[in-house]
């Protein structure tokens, strides 16, 4: 999720219709320039070159699940679709990946599931399997980030994650951040005990990541 807000004025977004490398582009309004939402970046238009601010505030979870949470919440119908067949029954069976694009980065498997991050202008990603239970890696500008998913969790929930110059460490079965002492709770999805930073980032393939952003370091 990215913030709206540019040099002052609020960007209204719309779908433009066009992919890169089988990734969204979206177009605003204020000054028709087109944002791939990979990069975060301006393609094209009066804004090229340009990044919007990412916001480490979106989760994907099941409409049960959210449901339980907000009881109240209303629904946008888009026409039905809500209740219609799975459309995209097809694409999940193939390896492959939309109209048969692949990964060019063989480092992992065209459609390995992945939680990826832009930090201090690096491109970062890991696997989904290398973050189950929690990880720590270190990044090129010293600090720690923790990824976690909990085990057997299904593809489209969100991966949590932060980011600290202290770093983390496991104690028994808690993770614990050393600059303040707060705890990792799996439930809350959360560090308790203290404020740590939230690491903007979001799940997606290797192959659409890797694609449009080929300076990836690979965290395992």
């Amino acid at each position: 999720m990215y913030s709206r807000s540019y040099g002052g004025q609020e960007l209204n977004f719309e779908p433009s219709g066009g992919l890169v490398n089988s990734s969204l582009v979206m177009q605003d309004k204020q000054t028709d320039s087109y944002w791939s939402i990979m990069s975060g970046q301006a393609t094209a238009g009066r804004l090229r070159g340009t990044k919007l601010v990412e916001l480490p505030v979106s989760e994907k979870v099941r409409w049960s699940e959210w449901r339980q949470r907000h009881p109240d919440t209303l629904v946008l119908s888009i026409g039905g679709r809500e209740y219609s067949r799975d459309a995209y029954a097809s694409y999940w069976r193939d390896p492959n990946g939309f109209r048969g694009q692949r990964a060019r980065d063989r480092r992992l498997p065209t459609k390995a599931p992945i939680f990826a991050f832009e930090l201090a202008g690096a491109d970062y990603a890991a696997a989904h399997d290398a973050i189950e239970g929690g990880a720590v890696f270190s990044l090129a500008d010293g600090r720690r980030v923790f990824l976690y998913r909990e085990p057997g969790a299904p593809l489209f929930a969100s991966t949590a994650a932060f980011v600290s110059a202290a770093g983390f460490v496991r104690d028994g079965d808690a993770w614990v951040e050393l600059g303040t002492g707060a705890r990792f709770d799996a439930d809350a999805r959360a560090f308790v005990g203290g404020e740590v930073e939230r690491l903007p980032g979001f799940d997606t393939f290797w192959y659409t990541w890797s694609l449009n952003n080929p300076e990836t370091q690979l965290l395992q």
